[in-house]
């Protein structure tokens, strides 16, 4: 053990160096903590594998003598699971929570600082949640620590490190992992599934203004649905950035809690449609500025202060201007995190999956997404938690363990041998029945 007096602290040089670059590495990227508990960076580093994978085995270095080290403490994680869940946000871990109340023994990669964003997806940048049903308000990222935890106690196993790479092309489906920290390199290892869960989540666009860090979250939002009831907008000028058909959404919408709504436009004209474009135009609270971008985001000082003002551009006459506003949405789309299978699965020409209407069966059977992967449209937690509800009842009804289950019920093992009916295969299949799994699925 690290902390027995009889070991020297010069035993273990390595394990002191590779976390301190770690984490150094993670947070010069300016991420957010990881999680409010401290025990997530200590499971992080228990998975720390360095990218060369030319570090012996732990019983390799007992042998040899050697003093434990942090590469030596991992050991090799060749495994088969029955169903593999990528992703950590409110879609992932809803479908974790099902699959292991099903006693499918799911193993969720959560990712380490993916698209960025610490664990937990979006909701961790998400100042206060007022819209999910069970909370009058709650932080973000205490939701997603809530929901990590209890995925825990079902029994889900959840794994800190990003899934880099993976195989479609039949069962079992195969995949790569990132080192931990290092998302250029694969490890060797190849792991496989009989099913899998895609929930890797969409992130927000931003226009990386001057100011915007900093006011993140306070002041600045990609969600005017998730953030604009918040207390600090209310009555307040606000201005919302875009000029398509989410655009003046969010505009509308948002003339129900502010005082005066701006909405810039980069071109001379809106890209919504004609209907959306017209509402927007006749709100009286609404003030339309064609050809105008922003350039700087102001406000109080210090970790906590909001935003008070932005600078604008009129991209025509290079004319700038400082108006007033307590708040700032971004209306230019979302990234789908969907580049790791590209190639795969269907997608549409914005880079989101494509599922058969009504389920969350992607085009390769065995393959499931729900969340905002593959939600343009809505983009809630709420939905998320909703789709993946469905994805984890498709995959148990549709996947390899349904397909052993449905040999077994006709009289036929994987072998070839038939087997006697016992009472467990009768209440398997009354089981299902009782599930809702329609006849072609069982």
């Amino acid at each position: 053990m690290l902390g027995e007096k009889s070991k020297s602290r010069k035993d273990y040089p390595e394990v002191l160096e590779q976390i301190v670059k770690l984490f150094a590495k993670a947070f010069a990227r300016g991420a957010r903590p990881l999680r409010s508990s401290v025990a997530l960076p200590f499971a992080a580093a228990a998975f720390y594998r360095p990218s060369n994978n030319g570090a012996p085995l732990l019983s390799e270095a007992a042998q040899a003598g050697a003093s434990p080290t942090l590469s030596t403490l991992q050991q090799s994680r060749n495994m088969h699971s029955k169903m593999v869940i990528i992703g950590s946000g409110p879609a992932g871990h809803t479908a974790a929570i099902y699959a292991a109340r099903a006693d499918l023994k799911p193993v969720l990669y959560e990712g380490f600082l993916a698209l960025g964003i610490a664990a937990g997806g979006q909701l961790t940048t998400t100042d206060e949640v007022e819209n999910f049903p069970g909370f009058k308000m709650i932080k973000g990222a205490t939701l997603m620590d809530q929901m990590r935890a209890q995925s825990e106690e079902c029994g889900t196993e959840i794994v800190s490190q990003t899934v880099g790479k993976v195989d479609f092309s039949q069962r079992p489906f195969k995949f790569w992992l990132h080192p931990m920290g290092d998302d250029e390199n694969l490890e060797e290892e190849t792991h496989t599934a009989d099913s899998i869960i895609i929930a890797t989540g969409a992130k927000a666009r931003r226009l990386d203004l001057k100011g915007e860090e900093q006011y993140w979250g306070n002041g600045v939002s990609a969600c005017a649905v998730c953030d604009g009831s918040l207390p600090i907008f209310r009555e307040k000028p606000l201005v919302v950035i875009g000029g398509g058909d989410s655009a003046v959404e969010e505009g509308v919408y948002l003339t129900k809690k502010a005082s005066k709504v701006t909405v810039l436009v980069r071109k001379d004209y809106l890209r919504a449609s004609k209907a959306n474009a017209r509402r927007l135009a006749n709100n009286p609270k609404v003030e339309i500025r064609y050809n105008t971008g922003a350039e700087e985001i102001k406000g109080d000082e210090g970790p906590r202060g909001l935003m008070r003002s932005l600078v604008i551009k009129n991209n025509k006459t290079g004319e700038t201007e400082e108006i007033p506003a307590n708040g700032l949405f971004y209306a230019v789309g979302h990234e789908p995190a969907t580049h790791l299978f590209k190639g795969q699965l269907k997608m549409d020409e914005d880079g989101y999956l494509i599922t058969t209407p009504g389920t969350t069966e992607t085009n390769v059977p065995g393959v499931f997404a729900a969340g905002d992967v593959q939600d343009k449209k809505y983009r809630q937690a709420v939905t998320s938690a909703g789709k993946h509800a469905i994805s984890e009842r498709g995959s148990r009804c549709n996947g390899a363990d349904a397909l052993g289950s449905r040999l077994r019920l006709h009289g036929r093992s994987r072998s070839g041998e038939i087997p006697r009916r016992t009472r467990r295969h009768r209440r398997t299949e009354w089981h299902r029945r009782r599930e809702g799994c329609t006849e072609g699925q069982r």
